[in-house]
């Protein structure tokens, strides 16, 4: 009986590409239109991982300034529509992700991507990055009718990308992924140099890698079994 194909599925933003300045200048961008003081790069990457209103919301409590729901919805929009016209001006793929999507996909794994990102963003990023056609589906905030940390998020990638959770590796950077991944009984292994403001090795992933280069050994000792 045939199985499917091992699956890894990404996190974006902090796990395959550093975002973090392009989301800054769209965020400061916003801020200094509304009269509220900018967030240094330090700021933003504590900031970033569950989605662009989020990033608005807590752009305006750092101003010290409140924000209800119909403006921030209307800045949501706002804040799209700069950042799809400056999406790549300097974010970049990390160090290694290509080489270990190579790697994985000669042993015969398949790749998809679940974000907070809303989906077209992050299609139009990774076509920019080069890498949009290296995943079975690339799912975002607004793909289904849930996104992390509910764990439906990350069954309904797997499913759209015919993989199942039992042959599945999850990688991202933040507590909200590896929730995410704990709650839908994934293994998950951890980037250290995305966007979180507690080292992810307080919050318990399977595994934790430094650089692309790890990642093949560190899913071999979650599922040694996954490329047979």
């Amino acid at each position: 009986m045939s199985h499917p194909a091992p699956l890894i599925v990404f996190d974006l933003d902090g796990t395959l590409a550093d975002t973090a300045d392009d989301l800054l200048a769209t965020l400061n961008f916003i801020l200094t239109r509304e009269g509220l003081p900018s967030v240094t790069d330090a700021q933003a990457r504590r900031m970033v991982g569950l989605g662009a209103r989020t990033l608005i919301k807590r752009g305006f409590e750092n101003g010290g300034s409140d924000i209800s729901p119909a403006r921030l919805e209307d800045l949501f929009h706002d804040f799209l529509s700069y950042y799809e016209a400056n999406i790549a001006v300097h974010s970049r793929l990390f160090p290694g992700v290509e080489q270990a999507l190579n790697r994985f996909e000669a042993a015969g794994f398949s790749f998809a991507v679940c974000t907070n990102k809303i989906e077209k963003p992050s299609v139009k990023l990774l076509t920019a990055l080069g890498v949009a056609d290296r995943f079975r589906v690339i799912c975002g905030q607004d793909t289904f009718a849930w996104w992390k940390p509910d764990p439906r998020a990350l069954l309904s990638t797997i499913e759209a990308a015919g993989g199942v959770a039992s042959r599945t590796v999850m990688v991202g950077d933040s507590k909200t992924d590896i929730d995410t991944a704990k709650a839908a009984g994934v293994p998950v292994v951890a980037v250290d140099f995305g966007y979180t403001d507690v080292h992810v090795s307080e919050l318990g992933p399977d595994q934790i890698i430094s650089h692309f280069e790890e990642l093949w050994e560190a899913v071999e000792l979650l599922s040694p079994t996954l490329a047979a």
